[in-house]
């Protein structure tokens, strides 16, 4: 029970310190975030964001800072009924060809057929490291929070505080992790119905556009990317507000390890590293690592 006390005091005591090192970021879209395209097909002000989708466009938003290290959160409400055709996206992206990124993407399905949480990781501009969920909620019904947390030792994808993916750092051992460049925040909802819902097969029914999406309370306690001093101050431990540095944040707990493990048990329905005839059987090599 003590030690159990003492991390969720460290826990504490780490936002804490996150905050008062000014990594927070404040729940504001309309002064976080900029415009990336869709200008007439959105809406952003203070912590709610709407972003939609008819036939002559989506829209899409971007964070005005990078950071590297850090979690960033928000909750969204994704396109209710018939969604075929529709992907919603949340993830952190670099730019160029060499782009880290990690990335929740949301695609559609026809009414009454469940949504796919699709999750991927680019590190030096190669990814292909899907892995995809059945979400055990209506991901429509109400707000859901989606974090990406990632430090030094593993990237992690949460859902409603529990985490879905892990994505543990082996570049001692020659693969590639998102550990150099910063990454900003991207929001988007568009059309992708030549690939999204059954492959493609279920087109999107623009009878029924437009469709919505919405995020609130998005949250940033991540650090600040200043360029590549960064690389460094960002995994600093001695810098008080990197509390991602702590060793408690360097691999999940048992609690939390076995909530994933009934997530991937019972919704997982795709997963790259079991893949072999994508591969032809030469799997890439972190599916050989232990991740959890």
């Amino acid at each position: 029970m003590a030690g159990l006390q003492a991390k969720t005091l460290m826990f504490v005591l780490a936002a804490a310190l996150a905050t008062l090192g000014r990594t927070f970021v404040e729940a504001d879209f309309s002064k976080n975030f900029i415009v990336t395209w869709g200008k007439d097909h959105m809406f952003m002000n203070g912590t709610n964001l709407r972003l939609v989708l008819d036939k002559s466009a989506g829209s899409a938003i971007k964070s005005k800072v990078a950071h590297l290290f850090g979690s960033v959160e928000m909750l969204i409400k994704l396109v209710p009924g018939n969604s075929a055709g529709t992907v919603a996206a949340y993830y952190l992206s670099s730019t160029g060809s060499t782009h880290d990124e990690i990335d929740f993407e949301f695609l559609g399905n026809a009414t009454g057929q469940p949504y796919t949480i699709h999750t991927n990781l680019y590190a030096q501009g190669k990814g292909n490291r899907e892995q995809q969920f059945r979400p055990w909620f209506n991901p429509t019904n109400g707000f859901h929070n989606y974090t990406i947390h990632w430090n030094p030792s593993e990237v992690v994808w949460f859902v409603d505080g529990t985490p879905i993916r892990v994505f543990r750092n082996y570049e001692s051992e020659g693969i590639a992790y998102p550990n150099k460049q910063g990454m900003k925040v991207f929001a988007s909802l568009w059309n992708a119905e030549d690939w999204a819902t059954q492959g493609g097969r279920v087109k999107t029914n623009w009878t029924l556009a437009p469709f919505v999406a919405e995020g609130r309370r998005y949250k940033a306690r991540a650090c600040l990317w200043k360029g590549s001093v960064s690389i460094k101050q960002c995994v600093d431990p001695t810098i008080r507000s990197n509390w991602w540095t702590s060793p408690s944040f360097s691999q999940l707990t048992a609690s939390q390890l076995t909530k994933m493990q009934k997530i991937r048990d019972g919704f997982m329905i795709y997963d790259y590293c079991k893949d072999t005839n994508r591969f032809k059987g030469v799997m890439p090599p972190e599916c050989s690592k232990k991740q959890f």
